[in-house]
């Protein structure tokens, strides 16, 4: 009788203990974008400032096409739909500005290694170049895209990109100054152009962009 009674208790306490640890776990803003992941406080897509070149881009999904080309053995072209039935991952990263403020957001997207995968990228190809439906350039070594594993975002907190945050993809570019997170992405450029400066890299920016070393080049 005992040991029923023991049993018939536990299974009260699952029914009501659980529920509240899945939703403590899931708790959310009154925007619906999750407030923590994995134990981890989250800030805000808030709390991310407008410092765009040309203001926030109200991208047309019916018109628009992601493409990969360069020097690819076979150049690509995606619709966001077509997109969505990629593989995506998640990942906790957080953007650092050059004006000094920071934000730590839950992204999730398409690795652009499953891109380079696709398209067959050229032995010759170092950088990849990002460019943005406002004419917005920026890019990076393809070895720290590839050993960061660096996201095509269409997802911050859970919730679907909004358009200030660079609706459909954003660059994810991990450990790097927030000007090489280029948003509004519409083409992914793989080149041997090491060189290739970027419209802030072309101002004085520093080329690698890495969020622990200098913001601006040394001035020749």
């Amino acid at each position: 009788m005992l040991k029923h009674l023991y049993f018939k208790l536990s299974f009260l306490l699952v029914l009501f203990i659980l529920p509240g640890a899945a939703n403590a776990s899931e708790e959310r803003r009154d925007t619906g974008e999750l407030k923590s992941y994995q134990g981890r406080a989250l800030g805000s897509v808030e709390d991310f400032r407008e410092n765009s070149i040309d203001g926030v881009q109200k991208v047309d999904l019916k018109k628009y096409r992601l493409r990969i080309d360069g020097l690819v053995k076979k150049p690509l072209s995606y619709s966001y739909q077509e997109l969505q039935s990629f593989p995506h991952q998640k990942k906790v990263v957080t953007t650092h500005c050059v004006e000094g403020w920071q934000v730590t957001v839950l992204w999730e997207g398409i690795p652009v290694s499953e891109f380079i995968r696709r398209a067959g990228v050229d032995s010759k190809v170092n950088t990849v170049i990002f460019h943005g439906v406002d004419g917005y350039t920026t890019s990076l070594a393809q070895d720290a895209v590839t050993g960061k594993n660096m996201l095509l975002a269409d997802s911050a907190n859970g919730m679907t990109l909004p358009a200030r945050l660079g609706f459909p993809f954003i660059l994810v570019a991990e450990d790097k100054w927030g000007y090489k997170w280029a948003r509004w992405i519409e083409r992914i450029e793989f080149s041997d152009q090491a060189d290739f400066r970027g419209y802030w890299e072309q101002r004085g920016y520093n080329q690698k962009g890495d969020a622990s070393g200098p913001e601006l080049d040394e001035l020749r």
